[in-house]
């Protein structure tokens, strides 16, 4: 757990490091149950994803200069990848992925629901363990280091802590237990993850907070979310109402850039919780991963 306060200049870009893929989106009524038959989708798509492309383009989308570390691969998808990101300004560090870019297949219920099938999950390409100088760089300068979910992200996040950098890690469905997340929920100082596999979460949250985290959101999808803090205790917001829901992809990554974004503008937790929602809600009102950005 770092205690570095955030750096004063809180316009600098921020370093996000994870996973991104090419995903292939296919849209159905139900999910199928587990049964022969045949389905028929009602649309499909191809388009980018990943937890840190989705924190990346929502941090684009609200004005934020980003620095992301990912791996790629040479390779179609990874060009498809890397041509998104390149569009919506993320300046992308890649690094070399094999056998070949992250790739996923997404059913997603008219609810929301989804059901992922990882088709390529990548892996270091051998000899390029070491961070490159200039990521080191750009840990030193963000006012928040993001690394999410994925082993290649341990040495960036192991880099944010030796330099006491501002380490935030969003832990998806964290089931309180599970060895592969225990490293990024320890070293985080500000964390989030969800209620769906955590019936607990307070004792856990109120753990982390006497461990020394500043901030711990959890999550609770369309009932809102709630934080604690040592110096705030615990607060609550509810999901924005009468939103029209056209995907649900990219909600949870808008709901944790809306927080930092407003966080680093200097609102305090509850504010930030506010600003959270109303981003999450707006990005479930586009097909993308992220809305389109502010004007004004």
């Amino acid at each position: 757990m770092t205690s570095a306060p955030l750096t004063p200049d809180a316009a600098a870009p921020v370093l996000v490091a994870g996973p991104t893929s090419w995903n292939e989106l296919v849209y159905v009524a139900e999910l199928p149950e587990p049964r022969p038959q045949t389905v028929f989708a009602d649309r499909h798509r191809a388009t980018v994803g990943g937890t840190s492309a989705g924190k990346a383009l929502n941090l684009r989308s609200l004005g934020r200069q980003v620095v992301l570390s990912t791996l790629l691969g040479e390779d179609d998808e990874g060009r498809r990848v890397r041509a998104v990101l390149d569009g919506a300004g993320v300046d992308v560090r890649p690094r070399a992925a094999v056998p070949a870019t992250e790739r996923h297949l997404n059913l997603m219920g008219s609810r929301g629901e989804r059901l992922s099938f990882y088709l390529e999950l990548p892996m270091l390409e051998a000899g390029t363990i070491d961070l490159d100088p200039r990521l080191r760089e750009a840990i030193a300068t963000a006012p928040a280091v993001v690394v999410d979910l994925a082993d290649h992200a341990r040495d960036v996040l192991r880099e944010a802590a030796r330099q006491g950098r501002p380490v935030w890690c969003d832990v998806h469905d964290y089931d309180g237990t599970s060895p592969f997340h225990r490293e990024f929920v320890e070293a985080a100082d500000h964390l989030f993850l969800s209620d769906e596999r955590l019936p607990g979460h307070r004792e856990l949250m109120t753990q982390r907070v006497a461990a020394g985290a500043r901030v711990v959101v959890c999550t609770h999808g369309a009932r809102g979310a709630i934080a604690l803090t040592a110096q705030d205790g615990w607060i609550e917001v509810p999901a924005v109402r009468d939103v029209e829901v056209v995907d649900t992809n990219g909600a949870g990554d808008a709901f944790f850039t809306g927080f930092l974004d407003a966080h680093l503008r200097g609102a305090g937790t509850l504010e930030a919780m506010r600003a959270a929602t109303r981003h999450a809600a707006r990005c479930v009102q586009s097909p993308d991963l992220a809305p389109a950005p502010l004007r004004g």
